[in-house]
């Protein structure tokens, strides 16, 4: 996993923790896809590490096995020691038969299929639940057993029978759920935004079919793609189709059926689970399997299915990451259930390894294909392709980006031989198997990378390895931050894209002639905050007089990520990548890239942090290293009020410019 979704969640988790000790009830939202489950891990082991009285109560939708499949994240994370703290417990009512249910004590986390506590229920009419909440609450001598906290899972589905004696029981409540219920007061605390969850390639962006697109257009878009995701991904890729829930559903599945038993169709496997049984339909001949034996299958990145076409069935709770592809018949109403539908195709197939993957590879992991009804309340996604013939820019504009070499790239390092040396200093006492396998796990991607290249299958060169990653870790950071060793140019030099996109954030500029065009012809873009279009005015207004030119059109534009090879990478508390805001090639044949930031009040960042600080200063002294091996023009424009400070660096070396300053410099 890409160090920035590392830290994206594990900030977020940050800031939840620190605000539940100011609030009874707060909300955390984050879209499907971006890890939401282990976040909430996370934030129940920190507080069980410094409050074990807390006890934890997690309601959850009993749709989809959702509550299994959270208890079964729970269990892997505790068993695999990178949670310790979680001792789970999934309540059900299966193992009880005829005989009164019972919920034991002695553990931590306790998961609640939402279903299980309703009404005419075991659970709540035989008052199960109160009885356990009643003991686990109880007070003796003045002290309270424990404190429960009750996550709700997926928040924005009511649990009305929860509500009823919250205010009993639980001290804290804690609402997850990527589309949170706003008339419920469930305004987010804490966020995880889509744009911040694309940027760590957490989940993928939307490529939007046109309005009027037949289904059999989204079918000849998968089998357009079918072969590179197989070959570049190693993942068998999956377009779901959703049709009506109610009269209509029947004709439209006959409709599909008749196109996909068209002779250029009939190689695809599909499955449907449409009729009012929820049984599965499928020319699959992998055998005669049970719906959710079905459903499991699907999930798997060599399934044989092709094809899924559902109704309401996978709106929560079936995570399918290998499906990239949604095509929407029916026309729904509910923004919820639209984007918790979309959720279904943005998850990063290659998440884990992401790193891994050339950089093709990466873009068609990034993205989704959707056809049908957008959220009308949704930032809307524009794309973007380059203007002129395909080779015009791209050759025009060629840019050398940078990476930091690994530490075994170090001349001087040799693995085996630093290990063996601090081996031969072993503390008397060594750490246990679990300390160990933690503080591994909290490392960074490079030293695990080295870890388990280091130790391949053998269990005593791995303990050795982590019983010396301080050490390991220290050195590794030394050369990674010495710039001069570890910065390097990489082998080819890259350009913008040929299509790109990026969502509707407002702040608006008219720009008809850089490099980029609509796709639906507008003139009118879009840029994430009012300090970016303010530079972006500014860029225009120079352009006539000192921006090349090919043809009408001027050299400059805005890098947007989907797609952009453009980045430059740089290290703080892990590998982070640079992508500047904006490229601009001078008639002087010179390339400017700028990193716009801001400091107003307005700026929903608190960019006074010393977060803000910090990250500043890694970007100039990364920008000061490639401004040597580039010869490139590097700016940190930071707009305070209506002034502009402009940080340039070339060749090394720093300079201050004011606005009128920089246009000067621009044009000599």
């Amino acid at each position: 996993m890409l160090q920035e979704a590392k830290d994206l969640q594990y900030n977020a988790v940050s800031k939840l923790v620190e605000k539940i000790f100011h609030k009874n009830e707060l909300t955390f939202r984050a879209p499907t896809g971006s890890g939401k489950t282990r976040m909430m891990s996370d934030f129940m082991n920190r507080i069980l590490t410094n409050n074990p009285n807390v006890v934890f109560l997690v309601s959850t939708l009993s749709k989809g096995n959702l509550a299994e499949q959270n208890y079964n994240v729970f269990k892997d994370c505790a068993d695999k020691n990178i949670f310790p703290q979680l001792n789970p417990h999934l309540i059900s009512s299966e193992s009880s038969g005829e005989e009164r249910l019972f919920i034991p004590e002695g553990y931590n986390v306790y998961v609640l299929p939402r279903d299980l506590y309703k009404d005419k229920s075991k659970l709540k009419d035989e008052g199960t639940l109160v009885n356990f909440l009643e003991t686990t609450t109880s007070i003796t001598d003045g002290t309270r057993k424990h404190n429960v906290w009750l996550i709700k899972d997926e928040c924005h589905q009511a649990t009305n029978n929860l509500d009823d004696i919250s205010k009993s029981f639980f001290e804290k409540v804690i609402n997850f759920s990527a589309t949170p219920n706003l008339k419920r007061g469930q305004t987010p605390d804490v966020e995880i935004t889509d744009d911040a969850a694309m940027n760590a390639k957490l989940i993928k962006s939307i490529e939007w079919g046109e309005d009027g697109d037949e289904v059999e257009k989204a079918i000849c878009k998968l089998e357009e793609i079918r072969e590179d995701y197989v070959n570049q991904l190693e993942v068998n890729p999956c377009l779901i189709i959703q049709i009506s829930n109610k009269d209509k559903a029947e004709q439209e599945w006959l409709n599909i059926k008749s196109i996909l038993n068209k002779n250029e169709h009939q190689h695809l496997k599909w499955m449907s689970i449409v009729d009012k049984k929820d049984k599965c339909e499928t020319n699959d001949k992998v055998g005669k399997l049970k719906v959710e034996r079905w459903k499991d299958y699907a999930k798997e990145k060599a399934s044989t299915i092709d094809i899924i076409v559902f109704k309401m069935v996978i709106s929560e709770g079936w995570d399918i990451p290998r499906a990239c592809m949604l095509y929407q018949v029916r026309d729904t109403k509910s923004r919820q259930l639209d984007e918790q539908v979309m959720g279904r195709v943005r998850r990063n197939p290659r998440l884990v390894d992401f790193e891994t993957l050339s950089s093709e590879a990466q873009s068609l992991a990034m993205t989704a294909w959707i056809w049908g009804i957008e959220p009308k309340d949704s930032k809307k996604s524009r794309q973007v392709r380059l203007f002129g013939d395909i080779d015009d820019i791209p050759q025009a504009i060629r840019i050398k980006t940078t990476h930091l070499k690994t530490l075994t790239e170090r001349k001087d390092f040799d693995v085996d031989k630093f290990i063996c040396d601090k081996s031969k200093h072993d503390e008397i006492a060594p750490k246990s198997i679990f300390t160990l396998y933690d503080n591994l796990q909290k490392s960074e991607n490079e030293v695990q990378n080295l870890c388990y290249d280091y130790a391949d299958t053998n269990v005593q060169r791995w303990w050795h390895f982590c019983e010396h990653i301080d050490a390991v870790t220290k050195e590794y950071n030394n050369f990674i931050c010495n710039y001069d060793e570890s910065m390097e140019l990489n082998d080819k030099e890259v350009s913008f894209p040929l299509t790109s996109m990026y969502v509707d954030n407002e702040h608006y500029q008219n720009i008809g002639d850089w490099v980029w065009k609509r796709k639906d012809g507008s003139d009118k873009f879009s840029f994430d905050s009012e300090a970016e279009r303010e530079w972006a005015s500014i860029l225009k207004d120079i352009s006539r007089n000192d921006i090349e030119s090919i043809g009408e059109k001027y050299l400059w534009g805005k890098n947007f990520l989907s797609n952009s090879e453009i980045k430059f990478e740089y290290y703080q508390n892990g590998i982070h990548s640079s992508y500047p805001d904006f490229v601009m090639k001078d008639k002087h044949g010179r390339i400017h890239l700028f990193e716009v930031k801001s400091v107003n009040v307005s700026n929903s960042a608190q960019f006074d942090s010393d977060d803000y600080k910090n990250k500043v200063l890694a970007l100039k002294a990364c920008y000061k290293r490639c401004s040597e091996l580039t010869d490139y023009h590097y700016y940190l424009p930071v707009q305070r009020d209506d002034v502009w400070q402009i940080t340039h660096i070339v060749g090394g070396t720093e300079e201050l410019l004011s606005k009128d300053g920089f246009k000067t410099s621009i044009s000599k």
